[in-house]
């Protein structure tokens, strides 16, 4: 193991030393919880120790405080449908890349998820939406150093630590021409359940997962194609033919995910659960909407929140504003319901157990019976019957009827 310690909270797997080892000593191995890990072989090592400076870990990157807090959503309606939120990060990639640029970004394929590149705006569809697994950095730190040697603006988007592991890379490289944009993170679940998952339903629906959209926002049964009714959709593919959605709160993954019993070590002990952030940008879901700015929820069609951390970051954004409907919050506010900015996950004082029948022969639907809850009569009554959408309608009425007496 790299670690000198072995104590893997130490290591966010965000594959910056692997990249820059200048002899391939390193690569990234799968432990028996499924999460990666840097490996070195010896034999091919020559102690220059470049590992341990690309490291952010060892050596943090820089961080910056918020300098402009945004809330709203994306003007063009399929764009919004086609994203999590509020479609922020298109518009933000909109008005960065004008000529001469690349993307970075992690795509899915199936159940896998990988970071990649494109060079044209109409090819981001592949970026959208969440994905709620580490995605296989590969050798995007490189590419990116090399992009930006040849003169090309480069957007690089990933979570909090992948943003930090490219600036530790970067180290001694130019990064004018260089945006980083990060999501809020809760952490990221073991690639064991993942799997364990991916394998019952195969099994049960006959045919290998094409697409998985973990926050499905299109009508079924379960979903009404709204942002509050998010589901999880399954796609098969043409062997099978089958597409399944998930109710949210029915749904084992998001029961144990939300427990807390799976997420990477290093989760528990995030360096990055502040609200200084190494990224010029940070993007997350609009939490709390309804208390604070009621005027944002757009019709339950998702909102972004964006903080600006940096000059640069503050600059692409008032070009990207303009592709947006929303207005300007208090950084304080916002702050309150993005609990990953405040504060780490708390470590469910069952997850060696729970990571122990996961990691036995126990089956997907076995661990899922003993571990996932199912949800309470008050959790589906605020959210089916008394809901953001209510409370919203009620906000609306007053403000009408306020307005009305102040016409009379």
């Amino acid at each position: 193991m790299f670690l000198d310690s072995e104590n893997k909270t130490e290591c966010f797997g965000c594959e910056s030393c692997v990249q820059i080892c200048p002899k391939k000593a390193l690569k990234m191995a799968e432990d028996e919880e499924g999460f990666r890990y840097p490996v070195v072989d010896s034999t091919l090592c020559n102690g220059c120790m470049l590992c341990r400076k690309a490291c952010p870990f060892s050596e943090m990157p820089e961080k910056h405080g918020n300098i402009y807090t945004f809330g709203g959503y994306n003007s063009d309606k399929k764009t919004r449908f086609e994203s999590t939120s509020g479609g922020a990060f298109s518009a933000i990639v909109e008005a960065f890349c004008d000529e001469n640029y690349v993307v970075f970004g992690a795509e899915s394929d199936g159940l896998k998820v990988f970071h990649n590149c494109i060079f044209d705006k109409k090819d981001l569809g592949k970026f959208r939406k969440s994905k709620y697994s580490q995605s296989v950095i590969g050798d995007s730190y490189i590419k990116v150093r090399n992009y930006l040697k040849e003169g090309k603006k480069v957007l690089f988007s990933g979570t909090p630590c992948q943003i930090s592991g490219l600036k530790s890379f970067l180290k001694n490289v130019e990064t004018q021409n260089l945006l980083t944009v990060e999501v809020v993170c809760e952490g990221v679940p073991s690639p064991l359940y993942i799997n364990k998952m991916e394998q019952s339903f195969e099994k049960k629906y006959g045919g290998k997962i094409e697409e998985l959209d973990y926050r499905y926002t299109g009508k079924s049964i379960f979903s009404s194609g709204k942002w509050d009714f998010e589901g999880m959709r399954i796609k098969f593919n043409s062997k099978s033919s089958k597409e399944i959605v998930r109710d949210r709160w029915f749904n084992p993954f998001w029961s144990v995910w939300l427990q807390h019993l799976m997420s990477r070590p290093s989760c528990y002990k995030c360096l990055f659960a502040t609200n200084e952030r190494t990224a010029d940008i940070t993007l997350g879901d609009l939490w709390g909407v309804h208390l604070y700015c009621p005027e944002l929820y757009g019709k339950n069609g998702g909102s972004s929140l964006v903080f600006c951390n940096t000059a640069k970051g503050k600059e692409v954004f008032d070009t990207a504003s303009k592709y947006m409907s929303g207005h300007e919050l208090k950084f304080e506010d916002a702050l309150k319901y993005q609990s990953p900015m405040r504060k780490t996950i708390d470590e469910n004082p069952q997850r060696d157990s729970f990571m122990k029948d996961l990691m036995s022969d126990m089956s997907y639907r076995e661990i899922n019976k003993k571990w996932a809850k199912r949800p309470t009569l008050k959790l589906l009554y605020q959210k089916y019957v008394w809901g953001n959408r209510q409370k919203i309608f009620l906000w609306n009425l007053k403000k009408s009827l306020t307005k009305g007496r102040s016409n009379a």
